[in-house]
Order: C-alpha cells, then structure tokens, then sequence
C-alpha cells in the first residue's frame, strides 16, 4: 500500500478507515495487542506509533510477551530494515514498513490519514487530553472524507459501535 493519495495505477484510493476505540474498562496494554496481532493475520503491515519513546519501549516489550505460546512480530528502527517489519513502532509519523495500517497510541496524531486502509485511535476516556485529542482527530478525519466508526468498551470489556 502507496502512503500517497494515489494507488499504484494512478487512481485515486480510497480515504482511510479510522475507528477510535474508547478504553474505559481494560488498559492498552490489554486491547493493543490482540488488535494488531488481528492486523498481522490479516496479512497486512502495521505502525504502531506512540507518544513517549518510554511507552514505545513498553509496546515494545508487550508484543514479545503478552501470550506465553505467540508473540507479534515486530521492530524499532534499532532492529534492522524497517522495511522488513510486519509491525514497526516509532514515536514519528513515518511508515518505514509500507503499512496499510496506522495505530496511535498514548496521545500520538497524524496530520494525514491518506495512504492507510485503516488508522485506529486507542485513546484513555479518564484522560481528558486523550479526549480532546481524539475529538481533534475525529474532526480532521471527517475533513479529509474519511470514514470514521467510534467504539467504546462495554463492562465486560466487549466493544460496542456508538458511531
């Protein structure tokens, strides 16, 4: 996937999915994972960008450990190609990896949604900051004719679609 507005034929792609998911119930450390695992079977690359190089490091450590039988494959700039990482972590808004699919984690943002299948927004709804950095987010997306989906996490930690 083209990070460019165009795809390789020179047609104009599709604007980005972006789903915001509303934690309330579990923290990021228990949502991320399965996500992006999710994201790898489905054959597709991820970027995974956070906001502190110190929570990176975190997500880091989690993608290697978070099920004693399967990790995520994953990389930082210190672990050789970036190009060859299904999953790559940084704290910019660079794609290295050619992903079709962009995470923002821990108050990261992205000024353009162009080029991704799919941008998903964790954002913490006890943040008030998170709150008001998705809401920026929501509306650039809408700007930018993406479609945008909202989904908050129910008791049990089940995800219901809101909007």
């Amino acid at each position: 996937m083209s990070t460019s507005a165009e795809t390789t034929d020179g047609a104009a792609a599709k604007p980005a999915e972006l789903l915001f998911y509303h934690l309330e119930h579990q923290p990021l450390d228990r949502i991320l994972p399965s996500l992006v695992e999710r994201t790898v079977e489905r054959g597709w690359r991820a970027v995974v960008q956070a906001g502190t190089q110190e929570r990176l490091d975190a997500i880091d450590t989690l993608l290697w450990t978070f099920k004693d039988d399967s990790f995520v494959p994953h990389g930082t700039s210190k672990d050789g190609p970036p190009a060859e990482q299904p999953v790559f972590l940084t704290t910019t808004d660079e794609n290295p990896n050619n992903a079709a699919v962009r995470f923002l984690v821990d108050g990261a943002m992205i000024q353009s949604f162009a080029g991704y299948l799919r941008v998903v927004l964790i954002f913490d709804g006890q943040d008030r900051a998170a709150l008001d950095a998705a809401r920026a987010q929501w509306k650039a997306a809408k700007a930018q004719g993406c479609a945008v989906t909202y989904w908050q996490q129910a008791q049990g930690g089940r995800w219901e679609k809101k909007a």
